[in-house]
């Protein structure tokens, strides 16, 4: 017996690339602008002295930020070092029992890398071939059921109907409900918090409001589940986010001008990207985030497409899994960028 044996072992998360060099990066689903002017305000207003100090622990300014922007009460709000952070917590809090959770197999690829990690059993459902949720297969008994909605990597969002229609079948477990890209489309489930003690509906500053770099998640959920959260964060680590990120993190979530304006530009992109796309002979799901999830035209592999785009400085995101081996997931740039890669890609597929 060696010290390995102590060792706990997992198949890790596997990060789109983050490229040191100039490229055009269409691969991690970033935001093409730049944060609100208020964010870079609050960072030049920022009193660096008291970076001596150790943080807020409840993040106050930030979490009644948040309940005040979105109509809740801040002890329904936990917040946490990207939506990342928040929904490993939630992993670790709700997920304690023997009954497997439940998640779609083509769905953010994090999820069972938590549950390995936490020695949580689960089970993959299948999405449908027009990769859509079938609620049936949430019906039966288990220890937790996780949705992203919008799904990620397909781009599909679901009904809230779907939504509530698995809350009803699974009244005996925690429901979480990952809404990383709802801010592009699709009807959030934040709303039925009141209704159902069980649901937890997550969210990030990564996406439509240009924070990736700072790491800024929340979630919402009754009060007695953001208590049982906070139990955790407090025994693993009391203080999450520094004290710039809080100063940020309010300063962006009160700026809903900014936000409505650059979430109004992805969107009108991603709707003549959509075009382009077609014409160029891709075949993909409408989508309701800040990407789109693309065939290549036949003859063309999506493993070739990347590498050939990749050749030219273009990143974008290839998934070597079955069933999405022949996509490509790409972020919504500028204009701009979405020109250069049409221009790449009518070259790589001899349109």
């Amino acid at each position: 017996m060696g010290f390995e044996d102590n060792i706990r072992k997992v198949t890790p998360y596997t990060p789109g690339e983050q490229p040191r060099n100039k490229v055009i990066k269409l691969n991690t689903n970033e935001c093409p602008y730049s944060p609100s002017p208020k964010v870079i305000g609050a960072m030049q207003d920022f009193d660096w002295e008291r970076l001596r100090l150790y943080p807020d622990p409840a993040m106050t300014e930030f979490t009644e930020s948040l309940a005040k922007h979105y109509g809740v009460k801040p002890s329904q709000v936990f917040a946490g070092v990207g939506s990342d952070d928040v929904l490993s917590m939630c992993f670790l809090t709700f997920f304690a029992g023997e009954k497997p959770v439940l998640f779609p197999d083509i769905t953010y690829s994090f999820y069972d890398v938590w549950a390995g990690v936490y020695r949580i059993p689960y089970k993959e459902k299948k999405l449908d071939d027009e990769f859509r949720i079938v609620a049936a297969d949430y019906y039966e008994q288990n220890g937790g059921v996780v949705i992203a909605n919008p799904n990620a990597p397909t781009g599909r969002g679901e009904s809230l109907e779907l939504i509530e229609d698995i809350l009803e079948h699974n009244k005996d477990s925690v429901v979480i409900v990952d809404e990383a890209y709802i801010d592009f489309g699709a009807e959030t489930a934040l709303p039925l918090i009141n209704k159902y003690n069980n649901l937890v509906v997550v969210r990030t500053m990564s996406k439509s409001r240009a924070l990736a770099g700072m790491r800024l998640g929340y979630c919402f959920g009754n009060e007695k589940l953001i208590k049982y959260l906070n139990d955790v964060k407090y025994s693993v680590n009391s203080y999450t986010l520094n004290m710039p990120s809080i100063a940020v993190g309010k300063a962006a979530i009160e700026d809903k001008e900014y936000f409505d304006e650059i979430v109004g530009k992805v969107k009108a992109t991603r709707e003549w990207t959509a075009k382009e796309f077609t014409s160029l002979g891709f075949t993909y799901s409408s989508s309701d985030t800040n990407f789109i999830f693309a065939k290549p035209p036949e003859g063309y592999s999506g493993e070739y497409v990347f590498e050939k785009l990749k050749e030219q400085g273009i990143y974008v995101r290839h998934f070597n899994k079955e069933r999405i081996t022949d996509y490509l997931r790409i972020t919504i740039g500028t204009d701009e960028e979405m020109n250069i890669l049409f221009s790449a890609l009518r070259e790589i597929c001899d349109v």
